[in-house]
């Protein structure tokens, strides 16, 4: 009886005990399971996100930080970096989220060059770069294999700081691939709860820098694509209504000379001028910029142009004409679309120029002085760009200015490409350059002032080349 008791006592024990076991097996089946939902998760929303970056038309960098920022978000880190692969198979420092420390020992003079200290340490990643196989940045890239380091105080492949806010008690590093090509390096430092990283943050870590391979590869080739298709379905139309829009020849006179000269800094531009003779021996010039490129810049600015020609006849003056433009086309334009203008009116006989600007950049007048010097001023003129507002508004923000223009003036219209040139110190150009080479070669005639101002912009250029569209009017009264 007493064997029989102890049998069905132990058979209970043992059942009870496999129960339990299954009901822990179980347990940790639903928190495998719950975790890998919640990476699909995760990985779902990061590339709903990337898709939507690359939807946006964001740049790199804008892709990259949306790229740490759900990093950061998914492993409820302090802070993330990634480092983008450079030429030179060098990487460096493009994005960063929270106060990720540094991966060199900090040199303190840099620190003086800061004014934040979240300014430093952004300035110093985007300093730092690494080659293949230095430290554990480099070391990832070279290897291509990620490194989960739970406890990186003791770890001497870690940088540590003399900084409290910059110690690094755990770390995730892992490199972003594409089919086996090395795109960045992602580092993720120090989890908010003070707990070390584990193994489901690094395979978290591992499945996004997956898609960020995936998502960077998509960007480029959508983009490539769309721009490729752009080109190739704009190129040919845009170019042959732009090359229709230009005037072959200009106005022969004798009392005025007049030269010209349009670059575009890709195969179209988005810049017009034109010089035509009308009535009373009077005659009109128009210098524009059209927001945008491509077939739909090339059709406004033809529409411009049509609507300019037919006003102009009627002898108004510039900014009744600019104001009658703008009421043709503002309802019709686009709404990120708009032209930026000035139209003048250069009467011979009276010696003067009367003209209107519709948010183009100021004119400037060379004459010279009673004293025999040299004088250039900017013709001051208000006025909103075209497109960008109704009559009611354009309208009184529009009035002519009428300035001599004697034997012996100059006058010089541009568009922004000219003042907005860069060197390769990211200097522009500038309106104080422009206006110095006028008042030393506006004595000459138009075509080699004109020459004159060409040369000095690529001269401070220099192999910085082109970004915007380079147009240019000189008009010599001789």
């Amino acid at each position: 009886m007493i064997s029989f008791v102890l049998g069905a006592l132990f058979a209970s024990i043992a059942i009870w005990l496999a129960y339990n076991r299954k009901i822990r097996q179980f347990k940790l089946v639903e928190e495998e399971k719950q975790m890998l939902e919640q990476e699909k998760h995760i990985v779902v929303d990061f590339m709903h996100n990337m898709v939507e970056a690359v939807i946006e038309d964001g740049t790199r960098n804008e892709m990259f930080q949306r790229i740490i920022h759900a990093a950061v978000l998914s492993t409820d880190a302090m802070s993330a970096c990634i480092f983008e692969k450079q030429a030179g198979d060098t990487l460096k420092g493009v994005a960063i989220e929270g106060l990720f420390p540094p991966q060199r020992k900090i040199n303190a003079e840099i620190g003086h060059k800061a004014g934040t200290r979240t300014q430093h340490i952004e300035a110093i990643l985007r300093s730092e770069s690494f080659n293949l196989g230095e430290g554990l940045i480099g070391s990832v890239a070279q290897s291509r294999k990620g490194l989960l380091i739970a406890d990186a105080v003791l770890d001497p492949r870690v940088i540590q700081h003399d900084d409290p806010a910059l110690k690094i008690r755990s770390m995730i590093v892992v490199p972003v691939v594409f089919r086996g090509d090395l795109v960045a390096v992602l580092a993720i430092a120090n989890p908010c709860d003070g707990l070390p990283f584990n193994q489901t943050d690094f395979s978290l870590a591992e499945s996004l820098a997956e898609q960020v391979g995936l998502a960077v590869y998509n960007s480029d080739a959508m983009k490539i694509q769309i721009e490729k298709g752009k080109l190739d379905l704009d190129l040919e139309l845009a170019s042959n209504i732009q090359s229709l829009l230009l005037p072959r020849n200009l106005p022969d006179t004798h009392d005025v000379e007049f030269a010209a000269h349009y670059t575009a800094a890709q195969k179209i531009g988005g810049d017009l001028y034109d010089v035509f003779k009308l009535e009373d021996d009077k005659i009109g010039v128009a210098i524009a910029d059209v927001s945008g490129k491509g077939i739909a810049a090339s059709i406004v600015m033809a529409i411009c142009q049509t609507n300019l020609h037919h006003l102009s006849k009627s002898n108004d003056s510039p900014a009744n004409i600019l104001k009658a433009i703008n009421s043709e086309m503002h309802a019709s334009m686009r709404r990120d679309m708009f032209i930026t203008m000035v139209y003048a009116v250069i009467d011979v006989k009276n010696g003067s120029v009367t003209l209107a600007r519709a948010g183009h950049e100021l004119p400037l007048r060379y004459s010279c002085n009673q004293t025999g010097g040299n004088l250039v001023q900017q013709i001051q003129s208000g006025g909103i760009a075209i497109g960008m507002v109704p009559p009611e508004i354009f309208d009184p923000s529009i009035t002519d200015t009428t300035v001599d223009f004697n034997m012996g003036d100059a006058l010089l219209l541009y568009t922004d490409g000219v003042t907005e040139s860069v060197n390769l110190k990211g200097e522009e150009f500038s309106s104080k350059r422009l206006i110095d080479t006028l008042c030393a070669s506006g004595h000459n005639n138009a075509e080699t002032i004109l020459n004159a101002v060409i040369t000095n912009i690529e001269r401070f250029s220099g192999e910085a080349g082109q970004a915007d569209d380079l147009t240019l009017i000189t008009i010599k009264h001789c």
